[in-house]
């Protein structure tokens, strides 16, 4: 491992994101105002939802924002630098080993989605008026359920970035990102699918449930939710499944 390398590579990616920190903003941050501007402000204000819905809300929006900039970051970029631009050989000539420059993405990856979480926090505010009631009464656990969101956004982002080809990209979102939002527990609480005894445990194979639910624990304790060790455990694991398979095929496209 050199570290001087790696805070390189890692400068560089964020010279690159600041120089382009108001389009980054805009692509991160535009669809989940959006949302939260029509579920949390429009609807709940025309009556036909509660107003203690915006806090079912805001936490899903947040993790939407992690997990979409994190992938973005990440996938984005490796999908182009592999296929298109080949501007990932001249990385691998850095004098670092290979495994460690997928990891500077990640970390890249982790830094961008974190700071999606927290600018969306006082945006939602903004757009959806009083009524959203956040509890910061558990600072670690919160810190300890971003982390890992972020990592599993930017571990996935690596998984996905390393395994689709450039003309598959709206497949992707298609197929794997738009599913993981609508089954991602994201508009309702877990609970919620009760009704639904069979598809309540088939999306628990679904990441994002337990980035919304881990940050519904968090903020929002008094609305149910997975108990946040359970939550915690889980989001290790796909963290660490994620960053592996993602590393592995990484390097077979780098030897390539």
């Amino acid at each position: 491992m050199n570290w001087k390398t790696f805070y390189a590579m890692l400068s560089r990616d964020g010279h690159v994101a600041r120089r382009n920190l108001l389009p980054t903003l805009m692509q991160n941050l535009l669809q989940p105002l959006l949302l939260t501007f029509v579920f949390g402000r429009v609807l709940t204000s025309g009556g036909m939802m509660q107003g203690s819905y915006k806090n079912v809300l805001l936490p899903g929006i947040i993790s939407i924002s992690m997990v979409l900039s994190g992938v973005w970051a990440v996938a984005m970029p490796l999908i182009s630098e592999f296929q298109f631009t080949k501007e990932i050989e001249d990385r691998l000539l850095a004098p670092m080993a290979t495994q460690w420059l997928a990891v500077e993405k990640v970390v890249a990856g982790m830094i961008q989605a974190i700071v999606s979480g927290i600018v969306v926090i006082p945006a939602a505010y903004l757009m959806m008026g009083s009524g959203a009631n956040l509890s910061f009464a558990h600072p670690l656990q919160f810190l300890a359920v971003c982390f890992l969101i972020a990592f599993l956004a930017a571990a996935g982002g690596l998984t996905l970035g390393c395994s689709i080809g450039q003309a598959h990209i709206g497949l992707m979102f298609s197929l794997i990102i738009a599913p993981m939002i609508m089954f991602g527990c994201v508009y309702y609480p877990w609970s919620f699918l009760k009704a639904f005894p069979v598809l309540q445990y088939v999306v628990l194979i679904n990441p994002l449930v337990y980035a919304t639910e881990g940050l519904r624990g968090t903020l929002v304790p008094q609305i149910p939710h997975i108990p946040i060790p359970a939550i915690i455990a889980a989001l290790v694991v796909m963290d660490l499944v994620l960053l592996v398979v993602g590393l592995n095929r990484f390097n077979k496209k780098a030897v390539s």
